[in-house]
């Protein structure tokens, strides 16, 4: 349609929310669907950050707030970073967004120039070369390989930097690997980076809170504090706080960037939600006892779907440290025979025939840059989850 800007023949719809659409259609026609496409944990927001809300109501607090923020969400910010990562952002340094979609798209809006490159690891979250692709930008990706973990290794990091680059994308835990990376991973990337002054990071803790076993979250201008001058650290209450429909992201970095991405979202949306905001104050400022104990349950539940999915034939599922993603491989079903009598030549021909044999609805792992790979979100029921594996088990048993 000529009418349409050039800008979206560059873009791809969400393939997450495609999945997500697509089970809630199946469910609509009366099938058992069990979907584990959505990434945003089952659990309800806790109670203290819901009253925080209908106090802010009450008290009027319902009027448009500054473009950057309230100063109470700004400075708690400001002390979460300083006491959670060990990083000095004066509130003015910080910004609050409309989700950390927001910020991300802000960021980049602020910086990209047509012919600009964006580093992105790959597997990554489907949103980010569209984000890149809307602002001018152009993505180049590093490929990461099971073996590693789906980590990024410093040789990659290299390999994809050019003249060019003006960002590398990074987000730890990652989605949809579920890898995250201990301080000394992150050294040897940040060793790369120093040697290209040009490079900035944008880096996406959005899953920071949820590591499991004694793992050690690390961010990179925490590694290596001569890079904090040019590092846009991103995260959000959508995920550690149950969220995710409050819409709520903030980030800390150089203020000039900072000011630049408020004038964006001044003519943009303005300031995020009132209501929210004042929720998000009482998140950060809170008890944390919500965060501790939902991680061990999302433990739990990794180790039962890493186990069930690695007894699936054909099927190899490695143990991820954070997030509530695994990203197991499919490698060894692809050229097989499916029990509809179609032959599996892809990871989405996988997911497609796993949704009409059993009605377990994952996302294919080339929509998030490498496969032949499945993403399951684990943000469900241990029921669900149980049963979702065991039909996925039948499934690989039925592939000749």
């Amino acid at each position: 349609m000529a009418f349409l800007a050039d800008a979206l023949s560059r873009v791809k719809p969400s393939a997450t929310i495609a999945v997500a659409q697509k089970a809630r259609e199946l469910k609509a026609q009366g099938r058992n669907v069990i979907g584990l496409g959505a990434g945003e944990p089952d659990f309800d927001t806790p109670d203290n950050v819901k009253d925080a809300a209908v106090d802010a109501i009450r008290r009027g607090e319902t009027k448009y707030t500054p473009v950057s923020g309230i100063v109470e969400l700004r400075k708690a910010i400001s002390d979460k970073f300083k006491r959670e990562n060990g990083l000095d952002y004066a509130p003015e340094q910080t910004i609050v967004g409309t989700g950390g979609k927001q910020i991300l798209f802000n960021a980049l809006m602020a910086t990209l120039n047509p012919g600009d490159e964006v580093v992105i690891p790959a597997p990554y979250w489907v949103s980010y070369p569209e984000m890149v692709a809307i602002c001018g930008g152009t993505s180049v990706f590093a490929p990461t390989r099971l073996e590693d973990q789906f980590k990024l290794s410093p040789e990659a990091l290299e390999a994809a930097i050019t003249p060019k680059t003006k960002w590398l994308l990074f987000n730890s835990p990652s989605n949809p690997s579920g890898a995250a990376y201990t301080a000394t991973e992150l050294r040897a990337l940040t060793d790369v980076l120093l040697r290209h002054p040009h490079v900035w990071v944008l880096t996406d803790d959005m899953y920071e809170h949820l590591v499991y076993g004694d793992f050690e979250f690390a961010t990179p201008a925490k590694v290596e504090p001569k890079l904090y001058d040019r590092t846009l650290t991103m995260n959000g209450v959508s995920k550690a706080y149950a969220m995710t429909g409050w819409r709520i992201g903030y980030a800390g970095g150089p203020i000039e960037l900072i000011k630049a991405m408020d004038m964006i979202q001044g003519q943009q949306t303005s300031g995020a939600s009132s209501i929210a905001q004042w929720a998000a104050v009482e998140a950060l400022n809170g008890p944390q006892d919500f965060v501790e104990n939902n991680k061990k349950i999302f433990e739990a539940r990794r180790d039962l779907v890493v186990s069930m999915l690695n007894q699936a034939n054909g099927l190899s599922c490695p143990t991820p440290e954070g997030a509530f993603y695994v990203y197991p491989s499919c490698a060894g079903l692809i050229g097989k025979t499916a029990p509809s009598g179609r032959t599996i030549e892809s990871d989405e021909d996988f997911v497609t025939e796993l949704l009409e044999a059993e009605g377990v609805a994952v996302v294919h792992g080339s929509a998030f840059g490498l496969g032949p790979n499945f993403r399951v979100s684990y943000a469900t029921s241990d029921a669900l989850l149980e049963e979702a594996c065991g039909r996925i088990q039948r499934f690989c048993a039925a592939c000749r």
